[in-house]
């Protein structure tokens, strides 16, 4: 199956490690670009990185890696830089980008790049608008996000364990090399990309009123554990300890809930001996334990599979709580699976589930492809993109400059 995908011809050189700018790569990777990850010697800070199947290879870096070439060289050296540069260079008109979080570097600036390729659109990931270093958990602490995170009255602030901020800003620049790619379809112009984990985080906090919150209402926003802020959801626990998370977001769920658990007559007492309407969110969130206390009553009378049957029939939002190994048990058994995921064989793991791309287009399906391993192609671009002999080749591998897996090892790269 030849390449397919949207952004076909486009050729992103990513220098990167982590989890933001190699998102960013893979979504481009799985829609059709293609994406040379470029590596130090030995590979970068995020090589081993937990968790790691039992032989030591990280899933981790197999996971955000996926669909792209690989290559390691030297890039303290000036030759490893120079290699780095050529590649850049060589690119077909109007397809060259880099993405990279490790833009400080002098010679691997937009400026240093775009003397050799004037219409390149460079796109970097900065940890803060100003250059200095920031992570995902440090951006989530100073915005405000663990003061608010976890159960009702505890002091101490809880972290979150999704990388949200680093997804987020991977997705940012992605969508910042398409955009700066449509401009220079349309003007033969490059561009400079700029994003910084904190900006996202803080534009997040913005977007979704919690700093509006904080200034204009004057509103220290409290911990309300598994409940939603401004509505009516929460976990309830079955008569077998099963949980389940039931969200009542619209009027047409909240008569759902109360059709389904026969509270219709109870909840409109409640409603009249308070002077309240809960049909509207407000009503149901200020109430919220009030209305949990009496749902969670009828939960615990039923088992599990009692409640799930009901809940079918319902327009309710509700999900059962999983671990992720029940996770992956639901998609092994799922009838006709999930199209998002499929068997992939990578080296070093074996086969297992793994996604694609989220973003389906009817045009150009495309399935996973395993991540490449370490420094897989850098033989194959060294021939083909930069049209090296085969002794240059082997003497910039002889000098350390570029490194290359053994053949065998590559050649067990499968997808099924």
């Amino acid at each position: 199956m030849g390449v397919t995908g949207p952004l076909v011809g486009l050729r992103v050189i990513e220098i990167s490690s982590f989890v933001a700018a190699p998102l960013g790569g893979m979504t481009l990777a799985q829609l059709g670009a293609e994406v040379v990850r470029i590596d130090p010697i030995g590979g970068a800070a995020d090589r081993d990185r937990w968790p790691v199947s039992k032989d030591g290879t990280s899933l981790y870096w197999a996971g955000l890696n996926k669909s792209k070439r690989s290559m390691m060289v030297d890039m303290r050296s000036d030759e490893g830089r120079s290699i780095v540069r050529d590649l850049v260079a060589a690119s077909p008109p109007r397809s060259a980008v880099v993405l990279t979080n490790a833009g400080r570097r002098s010679w691997l600036s937009y400026d240093a790049l775009r003397e050799w390729c004037r219409d390149l659109i460079y796109v970097q990931v900065d940890g803060r608008s100003d250059g200095s270093a920031a992570v995902d958990y440090t951006v989530n602490a100073e915005v405000g996000f663990p003061m608010v995170t976890g159960p009702a009255g505890l002091a101490d602030p809880v972290n979150h364990v999704l990388p949200a901020w680093d997804i987020a800003c991977g997705l940012y620049a992605a969508l910042g090399v398409a955009a700066a790619a449509r401009r220079r379809e349309l003007t033969g112009e490059g561009d400079r990309v700029r994003v910084a984990l904190a900006d996202v985080a803080l534009a997040m906090a913005g977007n979704l009123g919690f700093l509006a919150e904080a200034q204009v209402n004057n509103v220290a926003r409290q911990r309300i554990g598994n409940h939603l802020y401004g509505g009516f959801a929460r976990d309830f626990t079955c008569a077998d300890g099963q949980r389940l998370m039931i969200v009542a977001l619209t009027r047409r769920h909240w008569q759902d809930l109360l059709r389904i658990t026969g509270l219709e007559n109870p909840v409109q007492a409640l409603e009249e001996s308070l002077g309240v309407d809960f049909s509207r969110d407000g009503d149901r969130f200020e109430y919220r334990e009030v209305l949990a206390g009496l749902f969670q009553r009828w939960f615990a009378a039923r088992r599990r599979h009692e409640v799930c049957e009901l809940l079918d029939g319902s327009s309710l939002v509700w999900a059962p709580y999983r671990t992720f190994a029940e996770t992956v048990s639901a998609l092994q058994t799922a009838e006709g699976g999930n199209p998002l995921m499929s068997v992939v064989d990578q080296p070093g793991v074996g086969p297992h589930l793994a996604p694609g791309s989220p973003l389906t287009f009817a045009s150009s399906p495309k399935p996973p492809m395993p991540a490449p391993i370490l420094g897989q192609h850098t033989e194959e671009i060294l021939s083909r993109e930069l049209r090296m002999s085969r002794e240059r080749v082997r003497q910039l591998v002889a000098a350390g400059t570029v490194r290359a897996p053994s053949s065998a090892h590559a050649d067990s790269h499968g997808v099924s």
